[in-house]
């Protein structure tokens, strides 16, 4: 017999975090990579917050995310708050429910839009009250909306030196994640790389937590203007001078694309494609939050170019919008440089748009819209990497509707090689043999690549090993190899170096 409720529905609306209790309550987040995670806790621990980052969420996060929430939601959303729950018991069993509830609050982003995401909120809301948590709070952030405090309280501030503090933390993250994945499959001494990374982020958790403290006009100048950022790289840039690397190992370089948080997290929630790309004899070219953030501002400036010339004030917002992208990408492109342009550039999002129109509408919304088609394209035509790889939740609607635009794609370039993989957190197996298929030829298109450089160039691979060999700065994890659009892979770009410094022709 079923059972009929006579309860009326009331959302969900915790006790407000109130700044009185900054130094008695942490907040918790995660859902990023570790180095994002670290970072951002220095911001905030620097800005007077207690914080903490969550563990990374494993296969029992998942199961449990099932049991305590909705069986409908995606594998991300399973994953976040299985991940909750079983950090929230954990501390329940050693202090007690209340001070669980006294002691943390949770944040983390929310939305509303056209997929699952807008429905968030409900499911960490199921989540806690089946776990005896109800009165636990919890904070979603909206992406549209970042004072929020009618809803949450004064506790946390997000004034502008702290948002300028969170930002320049993907930023400099972002870099160091490319640089690490651009030599750890080249290093000589296995777990150099990881060494020097996992040093590098504990340094700057340094520099971001002792960042000095300004008025907010004076916090934008000097977040725009200081040395302080570009130093802390340049000496992450001399740690990393110390890996000694073997380019001419041929591996074919992934691109990973695909929904935010299963491309941006490494471990069980993605089947940690990362390291397993890698183990297969692969270079993986990662995908930067700042790269989605860019794009967050492009895709909300489109309703001004629509609306130009017909609302008030359009085309000055559109122009003003215009400046801080611009901003945006010029502090990304210092702190890139003060690694000495090492990590990738960040795409441009109207050439991105561009690649995509003619499959994906641009004003379509949820997910990653027509950016997944665009990245795409892009790290094709201008030979960025072998193969494409886009992770994609089980039945996530705005994924979906961008795998399909990708048999579009791949209908009119049989070329590029896409590996679409849908994660459901449990079915490893089947999607990562999917992706060997895939990568198989990548590693063959990588070969023959390596070859025809050899080939056109005249040289063997002694040859090209004895003139590195001699040359022991080229040696040098941080030793640039330039990319001219010819190659994709790291070794043919290194053939192609050394025949430039030795005067061969093309």
């Amino acid at each position: 017999m079923a059972t009929v409720s006579t309860e009326h529905y009331r959302a969900y609306t915790p006790r407000p975090f109130m700044r009185q209790e900054r130094d008695s309550v942490t907040i918790l987040f995660g859902g990023l990579h570790w180095r994002a995670e670290r970072v951002l806790q220095g911001v905030l621990e620097g800005a007077g917050y207690r914080a903490r980052v969550l563990p990374i969420a494993t296969r029992d996060d998942l199961l449990t995310g099932r049991e305590v929430a909705d069986i409908g939601q995606c594998c991300p959303t399973s994953f976040t708050t299985g991940n909750l729950v079983n950090f929230l018991k954990g501390e329940a069993g050693r202090i007690g429910v209340e001070e669980v509830n006294k002691k943390y609050v949770y944040l983390t982003a929310g939305s509303c839009g056209a997929c699952r995401f807008g429905q968030y909120h409900q499911s960490y809301e199921l989540a806690l009250r089946n776990s005896g948590l109800g009165a636990f709070r919890m904070f979603l952030m909206a992406q549209d909306q970042l004072d929020q405090k009618a809803t949450m309280g004064d506790g946390l501030d997000l004034n502008l030196p702290l948002t300028l503090g969170l930002l320049w933390g993907i930023f400099v993250t972002d870099l160091v994640q490319d640089l690490e994945y651009q030599v750890r499959p080249y290093e000589v001494v296995p777990g150099a790389t990881d060494a020097v990374a996992r040093e590098s982020i504990e340094y700057l958790f340094q520099v971001f937590r002792d960042r000095p403290a300004r008025s907010p006009y004076r916090s934008v100048v000097w977040h725009l203007t200081t040395g302080y950022f570009t130093r802390a790289l340049r000496e992450v840039h001399r740690k990393f001078s110390t890996i000694e690397v073997d380019r001419l190992r041929v591996k074919p370089t992934v691109k990973i694309t695909g929904e935010f948080y299963l491309q941006t997290v490494e471990g069980d929630p993605n089947y940690n494609i990362h390291r397993w790309l890698e183990t297969e004899g692969a270079e993986v070219y990662p995908a930067a939050i700042s790269v989605w953030m860019d794009y967050l501002l492009r895709h909300g400036l489109q309703r001004f170019e629509d609306y130009s010339g017909i609302e008030k004030g359009a085309r000055l917002k559109l122009a003003l919008g215009r400046v801080a992208q611009g901003i945006y990408r010029f502090t990304f492109d210092r702190l890139r440089r003060a690694l000495r342009g090492l990590p990738h550039e960040m795409p441009n999002q109207f050439e991105l748009r561009r690649l995509a129109a003619p499959y994906f509408h641009s004003r379509l919304d949820g997910g990653e819209g027509d950016m997944l088609v665009g990245k795409a394209l892009w790290a094709h035509h201008k030979k960025k990497a072998h193969m494409i790889c886009e992770l994609s939740p089980y039945s996530c609607m705005p994924n979906t509707m961008s795998i399909g635009a990708m048999a579009g794609v791949v209908g009119k370039y049989p070329d590029l090689l896409y590996a679409p993989l849908e994660i459901k957190g449990d079915a490893e197996v089947h999607a990562l043999s999917r992706c060997q298929m895939i990568l198989t030829e990548a590693k063959k298109r990588a070969q023959r690549e390596f070859d025809d450089a050899l080939q056109t160039t005249g040289l063997t691979l002694d040859e090209v090993r004895a003139y590195v060999d001699a040359h022991p700065a080229m040696k040098k994890a941080t030793y640039h190899v330039p990319h001219d659009g010819r190659a994709a892979g790291t070794a043919a770009k290194m053939v192609l170096h050394v025949a430039a410094k030795i005067g061969r022709p093309r």
